[in-house]
C-alpha cells in the first residue's frame, strides 16, 4: 500500500456557477477523509495528513469489496433526523482508542460518503477529467452498510433548491473538465453556501454574564499574526462554552496575536490566547473595516488548523 496520500483538493466560496460545463452535489457537513485501500488493509487519513483510521472502525469491510484505490470523501454523521449533525460527530474525530471507538461506532455510527477517486489499480487518476474520475468511481459499484456514492447532477438551481429542503449545508459545483488538484483551493470546485458562514481563529475571549461572554477572533496573515474581525458573544450556549474554554484555556498567553489596537469595549479584561482553536461563525456582512455584524458562533471546528483559514 502506498503511503501517505497527497492533501485533498479544496473549494473557493461562491455564487452558484451555470453552464453546461458544471456538475452539482450536496455539500455535506462532515470531515474530509482520504481512505487509501490496498493489500486488503485500508488506512483513513484526515485532511491534515493525519491517520485517523482507528476513529471509524465502520469502514473496516471496504477493502473486502475494493482493493488498489485511493478515495477521496467525507465522513458524516446522520442524525435522529436524517441529516448531518456535526456536534454528533466530533465525539468520533479525536477518538484513539479501539475500544471506545467500537462503542461509539455502535452509537453513533458514521457513513462515509466518496465523492472522487485518486487512483485505480496503481495508476494515478488526478491527472483525469473530474467527469472522468467520476464514471470510473460509478461503476466501482461502492454502496455497503456505512459507505456510499451520493449523486451528482446537471441542474445547479434545482441542487441548491433540494440542498435547502433537506436541511443541507449547500452544493458543490464542480467544473467537468476539471483535474485534480492536491492540496490546491481551486476555482474548478465553488462550494455554495445556504448560510453566510465563515471560518475564524480565536485570538482571545471576554468575560460576560459567564464565565465566557464573548470571543475576539480574526484570519491569519502571511506574518502569522491575525487581522481583527471582531468579537462574537452570540451563538455560545453552556455547552459550547465548557468546549471552548476547555481547548482555549490551556493556550493562555500573554500578548495579543492580533495586528494593530483593538477597539477598548472590546479588550476589557481580556484573556489572550494562542491562535490555534478554529470556529465557524454565521454573519450578516463585513463592515467597511473589516468586522463582522451580526455575528454567531455556530460550531468548533476541530477538523481544521488556523494557518488553512482563509480571509473572507
Amino acid at each position: 500500500m502506498p503511503g501517505v496520500p497527497p492533501k485533498p483538493m479544496l473549494a473557493t466560496t461562491g455564487e452558484l456557477p451555470a453552464g453546461a460545463g458544471w456538475a452539482y452535489e450536496f455539500k455535506w457537513d462532515g470531515i474530509r477523509a482520504l481512505v487509501n485501500i490496498g493489500d486488503g488493509q485500508h488506512r483513513v487519513y484526515a485532511r491534515s495528513g493525519v491517520q485517523v483510521t482507528v476513529a471509524y472502525p465502520e469502514l473496516a469491510g471496504l477493502p473486502a469489496q475494493v482493493d488498489d484505490v485511493l478515495l477521496d470523501g467525507e465522513v458524516v454523521l446522520f442524525g435522529e433526523t436524517g441529516q448531518p449533525s456535526f456536534t454528533a460527530l466530533a465525539e468520533r474525530m479525536h477518538v484513539r482508542d479501539r475500544g471506545r471507538a467500537a462503542r461509539l461506532a455502535a452509537s453513533l455510527p458514521i457513513t462515509y460518503l466518496v465523492f472522487d477517486l485518486l487512483r485505480l489499480d496503481g495508476i494515478d487518476l488526478t491527472g483525469y477529467s473530474w467527469q472522468r474520475r467520476r464514471a470510473v468511481l460509478d461503476e466501482l459499484g461502492l454502496a455497503g452498510p456505512r459507505w456510499a456514492v451520493p449523486p451528482a447532477f446537471t441542474d445547479g438551481p434545482a441542487t441548491l433548491q433540494a440542498a435547502g429542503e433537506h436541511g443541507l449545508e449547500g452544493v458543490m459545483a464542480k467544473r467537468v473538465g476539471s483535474v485534480y488538484r492536491p492540496g490546491t483551493r481551486s476555482p474548478d470546485w465553488v462550494k455554495v453556501k445556504l448560510e453566510v458562514t465563515g471560518d475564524f481563529v480565536v485570538g482571545g475571549w471576554r468575560p460576560g454574564a459567564r464565565r465566557l461572554g464573548g470571543l475576539l477572533v480574526g484570519v491569519p496573515r502571511s506574518d502569522g499574526r491575525l487581522a481583527y474581525r471582531g468579537r462574537v458573544g452570540g451563538g455560545i450556549g453552556a455547552a459550547l462554552e465548557r468546549e471552548l474554554l476547555r481547548e482555549l484555556e490551556p493556550l493562555r498567553t500573554g500578548a495579543s496575536p492580533f495586528v494593530g489596537d483593538l477597539p477598548r469595549e472590546d479588550t476589557r479584561a481580556v484573556v489572550w490566547v494562542a491562535p490555534r482553536v478554529v470556529v465557524e461563525v454565521k454573519y450578516g456582512q463585513l463592515t467597511p473595516d473589516g468586522r463582522l455584524r451580526f455575528p454567531r458562533v455556530l460550531r468548533l471546528r476541530p477538523d481544521k488548523l488556523a494557518e488553512e483559514v482563509d480571509d473572507v
